[in-house]
């Protein structure tokens, strides 16, 4: 039974998330691309955004891309860099907790200004709040397997979430037998990390996935037309965007160029004597 539910968890479930990452990202970008986007409640508390997002963002980007290469990087390619696997693991265990300490912190001050601010709190959606819930328990997690890992520093198990990882993504049939034997606080972090994955599509994660790369070739000024209250007439004017340096020039068809309103003449009379 142990092994059923091992192999249910470790071996079904990863595929099941990953899945669902792919193609619901796939279809909500295509369906609803206007709720691409992070949902940000910066103009109700501005200053403890700044704080708390800047730390949470920094931390767990480290500890992202650290679990990244960490995991699907080959075993091969540490033997020949000569890097042992106990060195690995005291390196994972001091910039995963620097990096994971610091991404608490910064979650710990988005987590109270969402719950303690009555206009966030009624500004926010179920799964505003319940996505940073989970992340926080996951920090949690995290943290607390470092105290275990410390009880052994000679890799091997390191070695087990390695190969475990790399033959999920090479569809190897027997990879949840590499983590049947782990701690249940690695199962319970490893589960919780498949859990995020497969919800993530249905959050404001899914702004992870996206990069202002068309800002680079986007026109350096707009367009911004307003009607004359006065006289009635359309006037066109381009304004240059903010950093732009452009100059300014008038928005109306060179064949008709704008003209300003010639003053109303007084009639003139002869001063008669």
């Amino acid at each position: 039974m142990a092994e059923y539910l091992n192999t249910l968890v470790f071996g079904i479930y990863p595929y099941i998330a990953l899945a669902v990452l792919a193609l619901g990202s796939i279809i909500r970008y295509d369906r609803e691309p206007y709720t691409w986007r992070s949902g940000s409640s910066q103009l109700l508390r501005r200053r403890q955004l700044v704080y708390g997002s800047v730390m949470f963002h920094l931390g767990i980007l480290v500890i992202f891309f650290g679990h990244l290469a960490g995991l699907l990087t080959p075993i091969q390619i540490f033997d020949a860099l000569g890097i042992g696997h106990g060195f690995k693991q005291m390196m994972a265990i001091a910039v995963g907790g620097v990096a994971g300490v610091v991404c608490l912190i910064g979650a710990t001050m988005l987590l109270h200004r969402r719950l303690a601010d009555s206009r966030i709190r009624a500004a926010s959606s179920f799964a505003d709040t319940a996505i940073l819930l989970l992340l926080y328990a996951q920090l949690l997690l995290g943290l607390a397997t470092i105290a275990v890992s410390l009880k052994h520093l000679d890799g091997a198990e390191m070695v087990n979430f390695m190969s475990w990882a790399q033959g999920i993504f090479t569809f190897q049939s027997g990879a949840a037998a590499f983590v049947i034997g782990v701690h249940p606080i690695f199962k319970a972090h490893l589960f919780l990390g498949l859990t995020i994955l497969l919800v993530f599509p249905f959050t404001r994660l899914v702004h992870m996935l996206s990069a202002p790369v068309r800002y680079l070739w986007r026109p350096g000024y707009q367009v911004v037309r307003s009607r004359s209250l006065a006289s009635g007439r359309k006037i066109a004017i381009e304004s240059p965007s903010y950093g732009s340096g452009r100059p300014t020039h008038p928005a109306g068809p060179p064949s008709s160029p704008l003209k300003e309103a010639e003053p109303k003449r007084e009639p003139e009379f002869a001063n008669a004597k």
